[in-house]
């Protein structure tokens, strides 16, 4: 049996696009222009690890150096 993942607890739990700076926040997260975050909530809905897979990026996304 594995460990869960821990998650941080700071971590935003959805993605929020109807505030400029929430969606920046998204944008440099996943590291995709705010439009494609946008586009993809208006897809999959505003939870992090569906937006994340629709933009191509694993959940939680490490790259983006926003810890």
């Amino acid at each position: 049996m594995t460990d869960p993942v821990p998650t941080d607890p700071h971590e935003p739990t959805i993605v929020n696009v109807s505030e400029p700076w929430t969606l920046a926040y998204w944008a440099r997260r996943l590291e995709m222009p705010s439009e494609a975050v946008e586009a993809a909530v208006a897809v999959v809905g505003n939870d992090p690890a569906k937006v994340a897979a629709h933009l191509g990026r694993p959940w939680p996304y490490e790259g983006s150096g926003i810890v």
